[in-house]
């Protein structure tokens, strides 16, 4: 029997693609929503699809499960593309759902990317889901919450479809070593330690993770037998720098400086850094991450290590100068010092609560002792009168009130027992003590 060539001409379609699964059981993963039992599962299998979106990262089915309940509806399926669809595409195939629906057929409408809609894009599908002309199946890897109408996002379950495991993509790249559809036709000889790593770099996406193997397998060195046998060098060759799940402007970017911020904070040095590595080796700008870190410096160390700010804009300005990959270590630096420096939030607590009081009494007048007096008609109308110069005095304190009468008494500045703020908070307690002996002078 003449064994079949990897060239065939039917076999120019991608691995992936080839290999797409058919059926709920040829599907690796999400075994939460779609195993024996579970609610996805039954809907499908009912044939009682209602709208619905998935969300989720790249590679992990939403494509391949719309197009598994294409194949088991009795509906009409519409395939869209978020990135080359307009208005009058939409309304198009609206007008063909709508004819569908007069005749008694159901219409599926899947939508590939649906948060690169813009919001009158989405809203040309609203009527017709409304009134049942199309069940709607979007697919994204942004947060549904922020990218999709609220209008149209009420009417949609949203089912969340995870990362795959590296478990998960070794059963799938064996099947595709053995199915007819991937190479099943061909000696392969790919140590199973190799399958681990490949699943390993793929980072949860079913996608990268055939494609991968089919680049190492089309690379692979071919005996006179035509056994193709994958080799330790050729792996090297075509795994290089591993893509991390990032999106500079998606939600991951969101979720990743606050395990950040909430590391350091938590005193943990070890995760700080993990979390600062994650941003940048996935191409963040480290000028944005300075600032978030000069943040920190005020917001969750204040006064209890005045220092930390120093560090911070240290950082920073040496992100400006030299960038990536050199500002890492500052950055490092500024990371493991925040981490490790005594923790107080009184600034953020003491602004906040200053607001607070600002917003609700915008037009409370400035107390006319402090105000300044540089003409003669603002001294005749009392302008600076009482004021007291701090530095005329012998302890360089006076009895001289300069908040707004009806805000006398107000503490924003509650001093922490942290770090340097302790000094701080002797001196504060000092001060008002003085205040409260000489209040009658």
């Amino acid at each position: 029997m003449e064994q079949s060539s990897l060239f065939d001409s039917n076999k120019n379609e991608p691995l992936a693609s080839r290999l797409r699964p058919r059926s709920l059981d040829e599907f690796a993963g999400q075994t939460h929503l779609i195993g024996e039992g579970k609610i996805l599962r039954r809907l499908i299998e009912s044939d009682n699809i209602t709208s619905l979106i998935f969300w989720g990262p790249p590679g992990v089915g939403k494509t391949t499960l719309s197009k598994i309940i294409a194949n088991k509806t009795n509906s009409a399926f519409i395939e869209f593309s978020a990135v080359t669809s307009g208005i009058k595409d939409i309304k198009i195939v609206m007008q063909q759902a709508e004819d569908n629906r007069k005749l008694g057929e159901k219409t599926i409408v899947f939508v590939d990317e649906i948060h690169r809609f813009n919001k009158a894009q989405q809203d040309a599908f609203l009527p017709f889901v409304e009134k049942g002309s199309i069940v709607l199946i979007g697919a994204t890897t942004e947060n549904p919450s922020f990218e999709v109408n609220n209008a149209l996002l009420s009417r949609c379950k949203v089912f969340v479809l995870k990362s795959l495991t590296t478990e998960d993509l070794t059963g799938l790249l064996n099947r595709a070593i053995k199915d007819e559809r991937g190479f099943g036709n061909n000696k392969i000889n790919i140590a199973d330690d190799m399958i681990v790593t490949i699943a390993e770099f793929a980072n949860g996406d079913a996608r990268s993770a055939l494609s991968t193997l089919e680049m190492v397998v089309l690379n692979g060195d071919v005996d006179k037998t035509g056994t193709i046998t994958v080799t330790k060098e050729t792996m090297e060759q075509c795994i290089t720098k591993k893509s991390l799940l990032y999106d500079k402007n998606g939600e991951e970017h969101y979720n990743i400086i606050s395990a950040l911020h909430k590391s350091m904070r938590n005193s943990d040095p070890d995760a700080a850094v993990y979390w600062l590595a994650r941003m940048l080796e996935s191409g963040e700008d480290p000028i944005y991450v300075a600032r978030r870190v000069t943040r920190f410096a005020a917001e969750d160390v204040g006064l209890a290590d005045p220092k930390a700010l120093e560090i911070a804009v240290a950082a920073y300005h040496a992100c400006h100068f030299i960038g990536m990959p050199e500002c890492s270590v500052h950055l490092t630096q500024a990371v493991i010092y925040m981490s490790l420096a005594p923790k107080s939030n009184s600034m953020e607590v003491a602004y906040l609560k200053a607001k607070q009081d600002a917003l609700q009494q915008l037009s409370e007048p400035v107390p006319l002792h402090i105000r300044n007096a540089p003409t003669k008609l603002m001294k005749e109308l009392n302008y600076s009168k009482g004021y007291q110069y701090a530095h005329d005095t012998e302890d360089k304190l006076t009895n001289m009130t300069c908040l707004p009468d009806s805000l006398l008494g107000r503490e924003y500045y509650i001093p922490s027992n942290q770090g340097v703020e302790v000094k701080c908070k002797a001196r504060l307690e000092q001060i008002k003590e003085w205040k409260e002996k000489h209040k009658d002078d």
